[in-house]
């Protein structure tokens, strides 16, 4: 039989650990960036992927070239292992060359202005320069970045007029590059600095290569001259780079008194020089604000202490969001100026923000776990939404629009396990401190707390059908039945079998049994009743994941043996072994509510879709970036979720096949943006938050009807005080703390509405920077000077 591929419905993901990794590519359309050991490519209009796969450990470093013809990508290697760098065409998405000149990490890659090289920085174990022909496929030339006497190069950045020349820079160390245009030799000029000494992160350089500028670990800005020919051909023996100042922002300014320097928390990551002369600064505290040049005449007097830092730079607008600025990229389509220019930012957090750039206001447009997903969980009956476990959190999304509505944060911490309860009324989740802890579904509201629940740990949960029995497993290899009340949670029984960690617990269709997987080979099933061992099964492998069969009768397990075991519940007999996997562990597994498929996610990146009787597996998803984690169906079987260790989410959707009896209820959106027009017949111009929306639900030919599996919403006749899961609002919220108090609700027309949380801060006064030197001239809106120790304006 031959084996199709899943059709995707969404994915949600993006690597924002890679320094510099997201790309807006030159036609104004498409982004680039890594997700895991992938390049994702994505419309920005209609959301559509493309991925570049051939990388075998992450990404981290995304190059693309000024006419938007090459993409290059390099990655991260084991120590002692060699890092590749490869070239992609991007029109036809293919792989055009690689090299693997450098050892364990690829630091940053980018093309010359006329895509003829690529020139990759490696790690510092490995510190070389090296230069790909592109036309050639064949590497010309390598170099070491940095002087012996220096630290490490972390950055590089390519000339715009000189096609030849680039610049790098690192600890204590920044250096102007030239490629001879015969001999392809490199020549290397380091930049005056004198006796200054800085850690560069990222450097920009003016568009006429008169100037750049480079961000540093002390949150100020070096300045030099660069002043190379244009022509390749020139020679640049008699040009000498040279230091013009270490800049940063004007503090509070006093008459007769020098003005302070105010350097930027955590360091400059990102600088774009706007064609105005403006600069955009990036910080690592979150800080995106727009700089200009302040009009200053004269000295600065000499304070008591020599400061190399000037006080240069005015800002003019602010914004403050979540997370350290990696990259910083503007987006401008073709035909368009002004005020339909965006700037993009990433965070370390795994989030993309699009900013206006007159007023920069935030709007969240991607966002993702950042580390590993480790449960996938739907409330009971409900396919609307769905929860997420990972490192530092869990997340409630939106099915249908694939948008977050909640995150519950614990920072510091690892949810191993989620699920909701029966009536809907909870999140529970277990984290790796050993506490297990309920939230509201709503507004993420801390319920209850059990502390010390297991001594290394708490691994895997699981909940009967009405919320009041919950059964952990911890990395001791414990058991534990609790008792679950609102007033109190007690324990009813520990039950000391497994040897290993408990990976899996599920409980039977019936509530009276459930079933425990452990990395000690064996399978226990428990009797809830009697809270005592029923039946055990033995294998030579690591059990990782368990589910029942929605009858009760069989079970399936899986394990680090690459297999999918069938189990008689009963009497414990194995009735049947399938070879889900040729390379790795199945992590994964779950049955859909008829009985009729499940579905397996392995260590090979691929999630197959199987028909339960037949044994066979006729569907196969291709498109994770790290070892899939875990896969659920949802409860109306039209959609299957799965997450990787990359931090990844991809929806797909069921075989049309196997929903012939449900055809034509596919969920559409409840509330579509309809196009307003004019008198004149056009439309009118689209907000922000409307042009960023994604358009997934938009399909002219799906029908507004409930799906089949969908518990029905019912409005009550007067506002509850219990919030409920049903009663979700799945319209897009932003993100949401974990509060042990009550938190503040806004009033709204639907009783326990989810609470607003806040939001990226900008400065008031219309985003502007509101302090002392507002009234400064600035090179930008004013001809008038001011002078720098202290007098009035002239």
């Amino acid at each position: 039989m031959d084996v199709k591929n899943l059709e995707t419905y969404a994915i949600i993901g993006f690597d924002g650990s890679a320094i510099r990794g997201l790309k807006v590519h030159p036609d104004g359309n498409h982004i680039i960036y890594p997700m895991g050991n992938k390049v994702c490519i994505q419309h920005w209009t209609s959301k559509q992927m493309w991925f570049l796969s051939g990388h075998t450990n992450s990404v981290s470093a995304v190059g693309v070239s000024s006419g938007g013809r090459y993409i290059g990508s390099g990655q991260i290697n084991h120590v002692g292992f060699k890092a590749p760098a490869k070239l992609w065409d991007f029109k036809k998405k293919t792989l055009l060359g690689s090299h693997e000149l450098h050892k364990v990490r690829v630091e940053a890659l980018m093309f010359t202005s006329d895509e003829r090289y690529m020139i990759s920085l490696g790690g510092r174990d490995d510190g070389c320069v090296v230069i790909w022909d592109c036309a050639a496929s064949a590497a010309t030339g390598t170099a070491s970045a940095a002087r012996l006497t220096t630290g490490d190069a972390v950055t590089l950045t390519a000339l715009s007029c000189r096609p030849n020349s680039f610049v790098t820079g690192g600890d204590s160390n920044l250096r102007v590059w030239n490629i001879r245009a015969q001999s392809k030799m490199l020549d290397v000029v380091d930049v005056a600095l004198g006796k200054l000494r800085r850690s560069v992160l990222c450097i920009a350089v003016s568009g006429d290569d008169s100037y750049g500028i480079a961000g540093t670990t002390t949150g100020d800005m070096v300045k030099f001259s660069i002043k190379y020919p244009s022509d390749p051909g020139a020679d640049v023996a008699d040009c000498k780079p040279a230091l013009i100042g270490c800049l940063a922002k004007c503090g509070p300014w006093r008459k007769g008194k020098r003005p302070e320097a105010q350097c930027y928390s955590q360091g400059v990551e990102a600088i774009l020089i706007m064609s105005d002369g403006c600069l955009i600064v990036g910080a690592g505290d979150g800080t995106v604000e727009i700089l200009d040049e302040i009009n200053w005449k004269g000295e600065f007097p000499k304070g008591r202490l020599l400061d190399p830092t000037m006080p240069y730079f005015k800002a003019l607008r602010s914004a403050k969001l979540p997370g350290r600025i990696t990259s910083l990229e503007l987006m401008e389509s073709p035909g368009q100026r002004g005020a339909a220019r965006k700037l993009l930012a990433a965070t370390r957090t795994s989030e993309i923000y699009a900013l206006s750039i007159d007023t920069l206001a935030p709007v969240l447009c991607v966002t993702c776990h950042r580390c590993a997903i480790n449960d996938i969980a739907f409330p009971r009956g409900m396919s609307g939404v769905f929860a997420t476990a990972g490192s530092g959190d869990v997340r409630v999304w939106c099915l249908e629009t694939c948008l977050e509505l909640l995150r519950i944060s614990v920072p510091n911490f690892t949810c191993s396990s989620v699920l909701f309860s029966g009536d809907g009324k909870s999140i529970v989740s277990a984290w790796n401190d050993g506490t297990i802890r309920a939230f509201t579904p709503l507004t993420g509201r801390l319920m209850y707390a059990i502390f010390n629940t297991h001594n290394k740990g708490t691994s895997a949960l699981a909940m009967n059908s009405s919320g009041t029995t919950l059964i952990s497993g911890g990395c001791e290899g414990q058991v534990r039945v609790w008792d679950i009340k609102p007033e109190k949670q007690t324990l009813k029984k520990v039950l000391k079998e497994h040897k290993s960690p408990v990976s899996a617990i599920q409980v039977s269709p019936n509530d009276c049994e459930a079933v425990s997987a452990g990395t000690d080979g064996s399978c226990i099933i428990w009797d809830l009743m009697s809270l005592s061992r029923r039946q055990v099964m033995y294998a030579s492998t690591l059990f990782m994941c368990v589910c029942f069969e929605p009858q009760g009768c069989q079970l399936l397990t899986g394990g680090t043996d690459r297999r999918v075991a069938y189990w008689e519940a009963g009497s414990g007999n194995l009735a049947r072994e399938l070879e889900a996997s040729k390379v790795g562990a199945v992590n994964g597994l779950d049955i859909s509510s008829d009985g009729q498929l499940f579905v397996t996610g392995c260590n090979d990146q691929i999630v197959k879709v199987w028909r339960y009787q037949e044994g066979i597996y006729t569907h196969m998803g291709l498109g994770h970036a790290g070892a899939v984690t875990c896969a659920k169906f949802s409860p109306d079987r039209r959609f299957v979720v799965s997450a990787c260790a990359a931090g990844s989410i991809i929806v797909w959707r069921t075989p049309e096949i196997y929903l012939q009896s449900d055809k034509g209820s596919q969920p559409s959106s409840a509330k579509q943006t309809q196009d307003q027009e004019g008198q004149g017949g056009q439309k009118k111009p689209q907000s922000l938050e409307d042009e960023l929306r994604l358009p997934l639900s938009d399909k002219p030919d799906q029908e507004k009807k409930k799906a089949a599996g969908d518990r029905q919403h019912r409005v009550p006749a007067a506002p509850s005080k219990v919030e409920k899961i049903e009663a979700m609002d799945t319209t897009r919220s932003s993100v949401h703390s974990c509060c042990p108090c009550d938190t503040v609700r806004s009033a709204g027309p639907a009783a326990g509405a989810a609470r607003s949380p806040p939001a990226p801060k900008t400065q008031p006064g219309n985003n502007k920077a509101t302090d002392k030197t507002n009234n400064l001239p600035t090179k930008t809106t004013s001809k008038e000077f001011v002078s720098s120790g202290g007098g009035d304006r002239k």
